[in-house]
């Protein structure tokens, strides 16, 4: 991880980085499909008016052009066209995209699951990469999508990021109705900008916040110092429902997501005990979020950010009359692997799938030795076979720099023998029945 990029912002990993990141994704995958989510694939590439019409991150796109045309007048027209095309930012616009040309072939409520590459124009720093890996999952419904499906969402992220090599997280849960239903209360009524203000309290502190809300927002003193009061309250369970009643305010909208966040808390708080959070001051930036919004952090690793947002979002997906609500959240697994990797929380156990090493008396030995490799690989175990015949010290070192534990001889009568060259023991052997030990068959990942 001391290596210095070529191109910032663009990662590239080792082989045995590799390792670590495919491992991250295997376990992701296996849990959302343990859970009945389908995997799909989008296009890279959407129209601008497609990723911009909701939130504001305009200036994280990237545009796509061919570079011939790149100093046209055509070209330079483009840059506002809501048909050009630009690189996909994140997953949950184009999913919806998808849904709504796909709604004829889905069944409804249609859970997917989905890892890919995304883009975002940011400025690279540890955490933040310009072209990163996301894994989404989403379930969406036709017309309504019942409550309990943003409990389940929930229950489902804390189950894959338990089975990770991280540390401890926790999933800091907030609902949009509450504080839209809050702000609605006290007088504010632009409820996006008083969220986007609150969605800076991390980074700038409560007195700058306070500041904004009064001089972009126009609220007074006290506006400001109640939506703050809001944003300070955090439980463990759902005492947070008292704290917010406590400060007098009261809407039909606040008291809906105050019943949907207590739902949300007290299932999680059951079904995955100290990985849940209510936490008041969470906002998410984008603009389609309309109840449920979650965002999730390595317990001690703060300043990393959110390694896993999303949330509810009614309103995304319509096709005329027919909408399509649903709910969802993201992880992100460069973020998640760049940590691993920096912090050496964990390690493949060797930096090549290959567990065996066919060696060559002579040159002559090079087809029976494919034979052997073959009875091996029909058994699920990888094999290589050396390229030369060289002698065997040599060959021996070239298994152990590239990392394979096996190394596998066979004399002139057709006798077999392997070597563990980790222990330096060797036994006889059969390649149509030796198998090494379970732990050394794949490659693992382990905790540091």
């Amino acid at each position: 991880m001391a290596r210095t990029a070529s191109l910032s912002g663009f990662p590239e990993w080792l082989p045995e980085e590799r390792l670590v990141e495919l491992h991250v994704l295997d376990t992701l995958r296996r849990t959302f499909e343990l859970h009945g989510f389908s995997s799909i694939e989008t296009r890279a590439v959407e129209t601008v008016g497609q990723l911009l019409r909701k939130g504001e991150i305009d200036k994280e796109v990237y545009g796509l052009s061919r570079l011939q045309d790149e100093d046209s007048e055509e070209a330079k027209s483009h840059k506002g066209d809501p048909h050009a095309l630009a690189l996909h930012f994140d997953l949950t616009v184009p999913f919806a995209r998808y849904v709504v040309e796909n709604a004829g072939y889905l069944a409804f409520p249609f859970r997917r699951y989905q890892i890919q590459k995304v883009w975002r124009g940011e400025r690279p720093q540890e955490g933040r990469a310009r072209e990163f890996t996301q894994a989404d999952i989403d379930i969406v419904g036709d017309g309504e999508l019942p409550f309990r499906y943003d409990v389940e969402i929930a229950l489902v992220i804390a189950e894959a990021l338990g089975a990770l090599p991280i540390p401890d997280f926790l999933l800091r849960i907030n609902n949009r109705k509450l504080a839209e239903g809050f702000y609605h209360g006290i007088g504010l009524m632009d409820t996006a900008g008083v969220l986007r203000s609150i969605d800076k309290l991390e980074k700038i502190g409560p007195a700058k916040v306070a500041e904004l809300l009064q001089s972009e927002l126009g609220a007074s003193e006290e506006q400001a110092q109640l939506a703050l009061k809001l944003a300070s309250i955090r439980t463990e369970d759902t005492s947070f429902v008292q704290q917010v009643r406590a400060l007098g305010v009261s809407s039909e909208l606040l008291e809906e997501g105050l019943n949907e966040l207590e739902q949300v808390i007290a299932a999680t708080v059951q079904h995955a005990p100290g990985r849940v959070v209510a936490d008041l001051s969470i906002a998410r930036g984008l603009d389609y979020y309309t109840g449920t919004v979650v965002e999730t952090i390595l317990v001690g690793h703060e300043q990393l950010g959110s390694i896993c947002s999303g949330g509810r979002y009614d309103a995304l997906a319509s096709k005329g009359n027919r909408k399509f609500p649903g709910v969802g959240l993201s992880i992100g697994v460069t973020r998640l692997v760049s940590r691993i990797l920096s912090q050496d929380l964990a390690k493949a156990t060797r930096s090549v799938p290959t567990a065996v090493l066919v060696t060559l008396n002579n040159d002559d030995t090079w087809g029976a030795a494919q034979d052997v490799a073959a009875q091996l690989r029909s058994r699920g175990i990888a094999t290589e076979v050396a390229a030369k015949a060289e002698k065997f010290g040599k060959q021996i070192k070239f298994a152990d720099r590239r990392g394979i534990p096996f190394v596998w001889f066979t004399d002139d009568d057709g006798k077999h023998q392997v070597k563990d060259i980790r222990s330096g023991e060797q036994s006889d052997a059969d390649p149509a029945s030796w198998a090494p030990a379970e732990e050394d068959l794949h490659v693992r990942v382990t905790n540091s």
